[in-house]
């Protein structure tokens, strides 16, 4: 299996909360460590330390401590420092989170989560549109989460086709036997929302959808923990109890103005829950037929999909057998035969 492939991540997204590039970049990093030689590198002063602490088995941590703004400053204007330079020797330099460091010898790899930042540059910092732009010119590969997300880079980034390898994210076996738990802070019932408040998320239209009818909104994400008009928010939760706040939830929702993969909705319907989420390509794509889907920024046509959730759900079996098709092995497997075809 090629276990002698020296293979250098960016592991800086280890390195904040578990959202969903920091969980991509975990759970591939952990499969990915019985196929190849994985080392890991995380551009950050302050982090650097807690990384060592952080690595999955297996893996290897390398790299000096260096500040992530002073780097992407260098790599915007040139192709120095080469990577080579903090890490030592490699053969294939994967950059998970958007941006790929320039390398001396080693060929490049990149994972381009979507492009919702082009069209909102409040998404991200003012340098991310260049730096994709010359990350996805300068890797040999350039990894998708789907299909949809493949046809725009193709599109509005110019990488050929053939440069291209979608690597569909998975699940941990833990989620197909979560199970709720009683929680006082909760409603018996309820409706969740999964992820980091924002824009894109439409939380807005989603707000404007809620009806007395309908059971009450809860939000499980990065922030503080309380309840604002009516609205519940549990703050960052630990993997098992995220999974239970799931596997309790009357309907679980994503009412997105643009997704890459959008995690939550296989997580829901592991859990055997509803879902109910914005009609986009890369949701159509990865639901496929198992939720519901709305138009995007239609608060009505999202009230009566999560009535629909509550009073006739798609069958839950079905949508159980399709998240399972969904591993972190395949994603992993994908992602290294990208790398062959990098080195080839």
């Amino acid at each position: 299996m090629a276990a002698d492939l020296r293979v250098l991540l960016d592991a800086t997204p280890l390195l904040g909360p578990r959202t969903g590039i920091g969980r991509y970049t975990a759970s591939l990093v952990a499969a990915l460590a019985s196929e190849v030689d994985t080392r890991l590198i995380g551009f950050s002063t302050r982090g650097w330390r807690r990384l060592r602490t952080r690595a999955p088995a297996g893996t290897h941590v390398v790299g000096p401590p260096i500040p992530a703004r002073a780097l992407r400053a260098l790599w915007r204007g040139g192709s120095f420092p080469p990577v080579e330079m903090l890490s030592g020797p490699v053969e294939v330099v994967h950059g998970t989170n958007f941006v790929l460091p320039p390398s001396r010898r080693a060929v490049g790899v990149v994972t381009i989560h979507d492009l919702a930042f082009l069209d909102d540059p409040s998404l991200a910092d003012a340098d991310l549109p260049e730096l994709v732009r010359l990350s996805a010119q300068r890797a040999r590969v350039v990894c998708t989460p789907t299909a949809a997300v493949a046809d725009q880079v193709a599109e509005r980034l110019d990488v050929a086709p053939e440069r291209l390898a979608v690597t569909p994210l998975g699940l941990d076996p833990e989620w197909f036997t979560a199970e709720p738990v009683k929680d006082r802070r909760l409603p018996p019932e309820y409706l969740l929302f999964v992820g980091a408040e924002g824009p894109r998320k439409g939380l807005d239209v989603l707000r404007s959808a809620l009806a007395p009818e309908l059971p009450p909104l809860v939000i499980a994400g990065p922030g503080t923990a309380g309840e604002d008009d009516g609205v519940v928010r549990t703050g960052y939760l630990s993997d098992a109890r995220l999974r239970a706040v799931v596997a309790g939830a009357s309907a679980l929702v994503l009412p997105s103005r643009d997704e890459g993969f959008g995690l939550p909705v296989l997580e829901g319907l592991a859990c055997g829950v509803p879902v109910v989420c914005s009609d986009l390509p890369a949701l159509r794509e990865v639901s496929a037929g198992h939720a519901l889907l709305a138009p995007v920024q239609d608060p009505a046509a999202l009230r009566d999909a999560l009535r629909q959730a509550l009073t006739a759900p798609p069958e839950p079996q079905a949508g159980r057998a399709h998240a399972e098709s969904f591993t972190w092995h395949r994603c992993a497997s994908r992602t290294h035969a990208a790398y062959l075809r990098a080195t080839a």
